[in-house]
């Protein structure tokens, strides 16, 4: 079996990205001082469209993209710079997050030059939100076992299947729905192919899925008969195994998978300037979690490298998403081991320390499993490097 190595190679200093992250800071700043929104727990969760159209009005959606599809033509370094500003302030991203993360640029490399003058323009000024029609029941992150099928008919396509975990499919306009479309082949990646399904069409239905903190973010997507023209498949028939893989790229290995965490880690830090017993443990425990924080900042920053030199560095991306999300699972175990329950909720306790706690304690679990559950990220690590 031939393996391959991986590649995480540093990056030089640009001091045009240095004069861009304080753009992003002083912008922030300024939608918090006049009540635009409020740092939280939540984080980057927060589904806020007057916020993206505001982002829009910056050029930062579609930061990359080409000029004559409403994007800016900026380089991929520099939307790193931009979404890690918005991260780690918890702005209020997620509503245009998907079709600017992955759909926008699977349109770009795969999709039709009219699929791109209709999406990519109205993506980019903050008017069309995307969901992810992959996982489905009984199926997890083993993508080539899906069920929902397209059979061709008339003009274009007839679905009928279910999608699962598929998160704002309830409130955004269209969803890229991954479907079989022939039959499988002796590794079942053949036969499947991609389309664009506006969400209105009949014969969709979303049924909500709350999660543990009661919260309705993930939802069951039921496609009963729904018509799909042609005009609406994304690439070719039978080669969405080889289009999914390079959109997960794109889902895999952004600060999105490392920077969930990041408000209540913040809130360790100020612990760590209090006084009281548990002082040193708690700005122990900041060092080495910084230094986790700022390892995996490099690798992002590096895969966005290779990104914009025009590489597909898969494996790099999975070995960051299971390397974030880890490290984003870690953060609230570490804070309850290090700072007492009386340091939180006593008298001269931390509110906002156990708030956030509280509130990612909950959303944790989902960390490792969303863009790909560990077990198989790391089976893609072990395949590439010769290990399987």
């Amino acid at each position: 079996m031939v393996s391959q190595s991986i590649q995480f190679e540093p990056l030089p200093p640009r001091p045009e990205l240095a004069a861009l992250r304080d753009e992003v800071r002083r912008f922030l700043a300024e939608r918090q001082s006049s009540g635009a929104y409020a740092p939280g727990a939540e984080g980057w969760a927060g589904y806020d469209p007057a916020f993206t159209r505001a982002l829009a009005r910056k050029g930062w959606i579609g930061m990359t993209w080409p000029k004559r599809y409403g994007g800016h033509e900026r380089t991929a370094m520099e939307r790193l710079v931009v979404t890690e500003e918005l991260l780690a302030a918890s702005a209020p991203v997620r509503a245009h997050w998907v079709a600017d993360r992955q759909s926008g640029p699977l349109l770009l490399k795969f999709g039709t030059e009219d699929q791109r003058q209709t999406y990519l323009p109205r993506i980019a000024a903050g008017e069309c939100f995307f969901c992810i029609g992959m996982s489905e029941a009984d199926s997890g992150s083993d993508l080539a076992s899906i069920r929902t099928k397209a059979v061709k008919v008339e003009g274009g396509w007839q679905v009928n299947g279910a999608k699962l975990w598929t998160s704002n499919a309830h409130r955004v306009h269209m969803m890229i729905l991954f479907a079989r479309t022939g039959e499988a082949g002796p590794t079942r990646r053949e036969g499947v192919s991609q389309f664009l399904v506006d969400l209105s069409s009949p014969g969709i239905a979303v049924r909500p899925i709350r999660n543990l903190a009661g919260e309705q973010d993930f939802n069951e997507v039921v496609f009963d008969g729904v018509f799909v023209p042609d005009a609406m498949l994304v690439g070719e028939e039978g080669q969405g195994w080889k289009q999914v893989t390079s959109e997960l790229v794109y889902e895999r290995s952004g600060p999105d998978r490392w920077l969930s965490s990041y408000f209540l880690l913040r809130q360790l830090a100020d612990q760590a300037k209090r006084k009281g017993p548990d002082a040193g443990a708690t700005r122990q425990a900041v060092g080495r979690l910084a230094a986790h924080l700022w390892t995996l900042h490099q690798m992002s920053g590096s895969i966005a490298g290779m990104v914009e030199e025009g590489s597909l560095p898969n494996t790099e991306a999975a070995l960051v998403k299971d390397l974030g999300t880890t490290f984003e699972r870690e953060i609230p175990e570490v804070v309850r081991k290090v700072v007492p329950e009386q340091a939180r909720f006593g008298a001269a306790g931390n509110p906002a320390l156990a708030h956030a706690l509280d509130h990612i304690s909950l959303h944790a679990p989902s960390f490792t499993i969303r863009g790909g559950t560990r077990e198989i990220l790391r089976g893609i690590l072990a395949k590439s490097l010769g290990m399987r």
